[in-house]
């Protein structure tokens, strides 16, 4: 982790009510040189999270600061530092991309033209087409264009490669990574497409039903992290100081435990895999504690 430049993102004490729904007392950090996998399932408040640090709902109580200031501080230049990107793209259907432009060129400063023709040559955008007519994957690529046309050091992401093929998915990676070399940059990424998070993430954030569930550098989660697979009776042999969570099939009993190797030396004779994200998500969700 690169980290000589602070923070990019903390959020402290988040919470945002809503009547059927709690955004409940979230604690966030992304380090500046890092890129943040915010994972959990639909509704467990990864769009909200992202909003209300932005903003653009109201939060109910919690503090939120961005390279060190909040919003209120100055909103107009920490603004030109952030994109934010949702799935929907804000903007008249009827404007052009060449019209959209215009627009953009006096909202940011510090609005980069070549960029903006590059990154919208690049993911094939005829500058003549209204927005209306876009699919969902071209949608996707507008936004992308947007947020990396002004010199943001921070992208918050929701949902970034949502619609995409796997080949223009693996290309916006490479596009993170590249926006990654500036070492005061960092992402927030909001993905169900963990596959994507494990490819290029630093640390995964798990939230569910409105709850922070944990926040851990992806190495320890993909390379410390372990699923025993054993019948009920040899449930009973693991001591239950070493079950994170226990997920039970039909036929077989599924224990994560947060050191494989450690329990690859306790319970030699059981048969120990290396987890998914998805998998580590499952037992956090349908496991029992």
């Amino acid at each position: 982790m690169k980290d000589n430049y602070g923070n990019a993102l903390e959020i402290r004490g988040l919470r945002k009510e809503f009547k059927n729904f709690t955004l409940d007392n979230i604690d966030l950090v992304v380090p500046a040189g890092s890129i943040v996998g915010l994972i959990g399932e639909n509704g467990a408040g990864k769009t909200t999270t992202i909003k209300a640090a932005m903003d653009l709902i109201h939060k109910d109580s919690g503090e939120v600061t961005f390279f060190g200031q909040q919003l209120a501080e100055d909103p107009l230049a920490l603004r030109e530092q952030i994109s934010v990107v949702f799935e929907n793209v804000h903007f008249n259907p009827l404007l052009t991309i060449s019209q959209a432009e215009k627009i953009l060129k006096s909202i940011y400063k510090s609005w980069d033209s070549q960029a903006w023709t590059h990154y919208t040559q690049h993911f094939g955008l005829n500058s003549d087409k209204p927005i209306k007519d876009f699919s969902k994957g071209m949608r996707v690529k507008f936004n992308l264009a947007v947020a990396l046309s002004h010199n943001a050091r921070l992208l918050l992401l929701d949902e970034p490669t949502s619609g995409l093929d796997p080949v223009m998915r693996d290309e916006i990676l490479d596009i993170f990574l590249d926006f990654m070399q500036e070492e005061d940059h960092a992402i927030l990424l909001s993905s169900h497409i963990t596959t994507d998070l494990e490819k290029i993430a630093d640390y995964i954030a798990f939230i569910h039903d409105g709850r922070l569930i944990f926040c851990e550098k992806k190495d320890d989660l993909l390379y410390n992290y372990g699923i025993i697979r054993c019948s009920a009776d040899d449930l009973a042999l693991i001591k239950s100081e070493d079950r994170l969570a226990v997920y039970r099939q039909e036929f077989q009993c599924n224990v994560l435990v947060a050191d494989r190797h450690e329990a690859a030396r306790r319970y030699p004779e059981l048969v120990i895999d290396t987890p998914t994200i998805d998998e580590i998500m499952v037992f956090y969700v349908k496991g029992e504690k």
